[in-house]
């Protein structure tokens, strides 16, 4: 045990006296401190590239896609000059990435079809971020589009991502596209009810709120005569922005102009003959 100390202390000692060995230590931190410093400058880089006049031209979308692939790349550079300020055979990374390219390629056929997907959505824009869509069962509003990834954020809070290759891949509803859109409002009244009484309720309710469009005008019709009720339609167009507030909006002040005119919502009604 003494000679294995023994061996082990001069093994050191010569380490510590060799001034080659302080060298091979100073590369290795200074090749540490590129990789961290160089990784904090490219992330303002990035940040700087996305919100510069020059890139101004460009939608939010565009610019932040960029800026994830201008991302990616300085990173693998930084990180490449820091291994051979360490000592790595940095010559050896280009055969060494072509075969592990190859092989992660095949393993990873699912994420390069997210980054292909990430492509199309960019240069198609079937939606941008701030856009509100429906996909793959999910909606929300597009926060992000990254290389990889779309994330969406719901209306009460919750974050999804969203792979760009399903996106590129399957419908697409875009609720933000267009400026306007039409809503349509559904109610059940009673088959005693008066229908042009009704019509003549539901357009008065649509022209007192003003964020309702006169063109195309609002319009009711009837659409189903039901079990225990006529289903009756009233359809408006609004601004987006404006389409749920309006929608919720509509829903109350029906129901009271209803109740003050006496018009009746029927309750699901089943008439039974007894025969003996």
């Amino acid at each position: 045990m003494a000679e294995f100390f023994k061996n082990l202390w001069d093994k050191m000692y010569a380490y510590l006296t060799d001034p080659a060995s302080y060298r091979r230590l100073g590369m290795i931190v200074l090749g540490l401190l590129v990789i961290f410093i160089g990784c904090k400058i490219v992330k303002k880089i990035t940040k700087k590239l996305v919100n510069s006049r020059a890139m101004s031209r460009f939608s939010m979308t565009i610019r932040v896609f960029l800026g994830h692939v201008v991302a990616v790349a300085l990173y693998v550079i930084v990180c490449l000059l820091g291994a051979s300020l360490i000592g790595f055979n940095v010559s050896m990374f280009g055969s060494l990435i072509a075969s592990i390219g190859l092989t992660v390629g095949l393993a990873l056929q699912g994420s390069l079809s997210n980054i292909a997907g990430g492509v199309m959505v960019v240069g198609l824009k079937p939606f941008e971020v701030g856009d509100y869509i429906e996909s793959n069962g999910v909606s929300g509003t597009v926060t992000d589009i990254a290389i990889f990834y779309t994330t969406l954020t719901t209306p009460d809070n919750k974050k999804i991502v969203v792979p760009n290759g399903s996106l590129s891949n399957s419908v697409v509803i875009n609720y933000s596209a267009n400026d306007t859109r039409r809503l349509d409002l559904t109610f059940s009244i009673s088959y005693n009810t008066d229908l042009d009484l009704a019509k003549k309720v539901l357009l008065s309710c649509a022209k007192l709120d003003e964020r309702i469009l006169s063109d195309p005008a609002p319009v009711v019709y009837i659409t189903e005569h039901a079990e225990s009720a006529i289903a009756i339609q009233l359809r408006v167009w609004v601004r987006s922005e404006n389409y749920w507030d309006v929608n919720f909006a509509m829903i109350e002040q029906v129901k009271r102009s209803f109740d003050q005119l006496g018009v009746e919502i029927p309750f699901p009604q089943l008439d039974v003959h007894m025969i003996k």
